[in-house]
């Protein structure tokens, strides 16, 4: 099984521990500039880092809401039930120093893949690190869909599915080099 490993994200402007066999989704297809997407190579896990505009407008617990909807309202989901919201400790995060607070949301949302019918249940779990000094939300998502067991067959388990330990490490792990990233300040 291949080590976790510390990966440039965003050219290098930040860093972040990806867990093992982590695919960048780039190389498959095409992704918006402002989000680094990875999937798992077995199953249908995947993990977003996203740098998007602050939304002052809402605060503390309810940004993290904010943030879970509007990820439904994009993904067509047909229902999103929020299970916890929890505040992150900030002396946890490699961020801490240009982080104002961070939220930690898990919940569920009903969606249907690309070209398919039928929606699942995907449990979801975001972290929301607000950046008010540049003007962004940082939002990182652990997508988690129902496993179908024929993907989790003897042959593959040299790389087991992501477990929450591993969202939290990329979490805490996440590292800022180039504020220049965030354009003039």
């Amino acid at each position: 099984m291949e080590p976790t490993r510390d990966c440039p994200l965003f050219g290098g402007a930040f860093s972040a521990i990806l867990p093992p066999g982590a695919i960048d989704v780039s190389d498959l297809r095409p992704v918006p500039d402002n989000q680094e997407v990875f999937c798992h190579p077995v199953t249908d896990q995947s993990l977003i880092v996203e740098l998007l505009e602050l939304q002052a407008h809402v605060r503390g617990e309810a940004a993290a809401r904010y943030h879970f909807e509007d990820v439904g309202g994009v993904q067509g989901a047909r229902a999103v039930q929020v299970e916890s919201v929890q505040p992150l400790s900030l002396e946890n995060l490699a961020m801490r120093g240009c982080c104002q607070d961070a939220w930690f949301l898990s919940g569920k949302q009903q969606v249907a893949k690309e070209n398919q019918q039928v929606a699942k249940n995907v449990m979801l779990h975001q972290a929301l690190l607000r950046l008010p000094q540049y003007q962004t939300d940082l939002l990182l998502t652990f997508n988690q869909p129902p496993s179908d067991n024929r993907s989790l067959g003897p042959e593959n388990l040299s790389c087991p599915p992501w477990s929450l330990g591993n969202f939290e490490q990329l979490v805490t792990s996440l590292t800022l080099h180039d504020p220049n990233i965030f354009g003039p300040q």
